[in-house]
């Protein structure tokens, strides 16, 4: 479907682009092909950001941006790494807002881990067999059992992981998500690579790093 089968208004590409920051071009296209539907433009915009961000994946981010967060009159800080390919990149108000972005939500929610690939092999079978022993409390059939835990480590991965987790200035998409989506508005592949997070009064703090970047460090 091409824009001039579908009567696509100023208006409402404007309205589309204050609600994502897409391009307006690509604001247009998603109009276009959702018929001029606001929510399923936004939804085809998001799907277009996953797939690029999936195409750029395995290129190398070598330049980014390193910021704070301070929380809660002081009680939180964060400090997130966040690469990209360039440093004209790196510099871009979208580019340094995600990051911001990134490092609040760090600050609120207390990731464990980047993604799913970083979880260690010893958590994710601590958790699984904790999740398997209540389920089989239960009664339930083995097959049902098995059920149950999948659905609950799923339900891990988004409790501990950054990039699973809905993200908090927009529950509806996933800070996978917002990270592509500025992918698929920049041009970069974009990767979080590291963070710590400290709070007043914990004995310990969280370091969470990729072992994405780890194994490009070797």
């Amino acid at each position: 479907m091409s824009t001039s089968t579908v009567n696509v208004t100023a208006a409402q590409v404007k309205e589309l682009r204050d609600k994502t920051n897409a391009p307006m071009m690509d604001c247009r296209n998603a109009l276009a092909e959702s018929k001029g539907d606001i929510e399923a433009a936004i939804v085809w915009l998001r799907k277009k950001g996953v797939a690029t961000a999936a195409k750029k994946a395995t290129r190398t981010t070598s330049e980014g941006s390193v910021a704070s967060y301070i929380h809660a009159g002081g009680k939180i800080g964060v400090l997130v790494e966040v690469n990209c390919e360039s440093d004209f990149v790196a510099r871009t108000d979208d580019f340094k807002q995600l990051v911001h972005d990134v490092a609040m939500h760090v600050a609120a929610t207390d990731p464990r881990y980047i993604r799913k690939e970083d979880v260690t092999p010893e958590a994710f079978e601590k958790e699984k067999d904790i999740y398997r022993a209540q389920a089989a409390a239960t009664g339930k059939p083995a097959a049902v059992v098995e059920k149950i835990v999948e659905g609950k480590m799923s339900k891990f991965y988004e409790e501990v992981c950054l990039l699973e987790q809905p993200f908090i200035k927009d529950q509806t998409i996933t800070v996978h998500q917002l990270i592509a989506s500025v992918v698929g508005k920049l041009g970069e592949n974009i990767s979080v690579k590291r963070y710590a997070r400290f709070k007043v009064g914990d004995v310990g703090e969280t370091i969470a790093v990729s072992k994405a970047a780890e194994a490009a460090a070797e």
